[in-house]
């Protein structure tokens, strides 16, 4: 569920470069994400 998350954000974020559109609200999820994703990982 998270690896899914994280490939839609990515695609997402890639796809904002290409048109510029919400490319700094993507950023930031796409960090949030990254965060979740260390924390989680650190925890288990």
């Amino acid at each position: 569920m998270l690896w899914t998350i994280i490939g839609i954000l990515l695609l997402i974020w890639m796809i904002s470069f290409l048109f510029e559109l919400a490319g700094g609200i993507i950023h930031i999820l796409l960090i949030i994400a990254l965060i979740v994703f260390i924390v989680k990982m650190l925890r288990s």
